[in-house]
């Protein structure tokens, strides 16, 4: 009798449990691009994408193990010229990570009109050296940059802005630099 008691209360659980979980797996409402549009900002339009370029590079950031983060892809000069700017060796995959994080920083600040920091095509100001340090550096970065970005509207995206990158632009022109 308890067996037939226990199967029955089984036959009957697992189906509501599957029933409940699967309700709660399925995909989040994605929005139609007629949703969209009715509450639509320029910063709304430029964060959907820089959202996914910031998890491209964060993630891949975090999994790169620390014994990796020296890897240069390629000996010696990049493609054997000296580019205009920039380094005339390729980046190690740290002195990528700290440049983007830099980059960040200094086209924030533009945004914000603020002074930027210096020489970011040649590692920039920040002490920033160990892997720690330099995701601490990078999450801030995206921060301050996130918090710039979400600053445009229809009134300020055709403000001129100023300063040594991405430079002379528009606000939206330096936005659409950072995505």
């Amino acid at each position: 009798m308890k067996q037939r008691v226990v199967f029955c209360i089984l036959a009957f659980a697992i189906p509501a449990w599957t029933a409940a979980n699967t309700q709660q797996q399925s995909p989040q409402h994605r929005p139609t691009s007629a949703e969209l549009s009715r509450d639509e900002t320029p910063s709304k339009a430029v964060m959907r994408t820089f959202e996914f370029q910031e998890y491209d590079v964060r993630s891949a950031a975090e999994a790169m193990p620390e014994d990796k983060w020296d890897f240069r892809p390629a000996p010696g000069l990049f493609k054997n010229e000296k580019p205009e700017f920039g380094p005339a060796e390729v980046r190690t995959f740290r002195e990528q990570v700290k440049h983007v994080a830099c980059s960040n920083f200094a086209f924030a600040a533009e945004l914000d009109g603020t002074k930027p920091p210096e020489a970011c095509d040649k590692n920039g100001p920040s002490p920033a050296h160990t892997r720690a340090e330099l995701l601490a550096y990078l999450r801030d970065s995206f921060t301050a940059l996130k918090n710039s970005l979400s600053a445009i509207t229809v009134k300020n995206m055709f403000d001129p802005m100023s300063g040594p990158y991405a430079t002379p632009n528009t606000r939206l022109g330096l936005a659409e630099v950072c995505v």
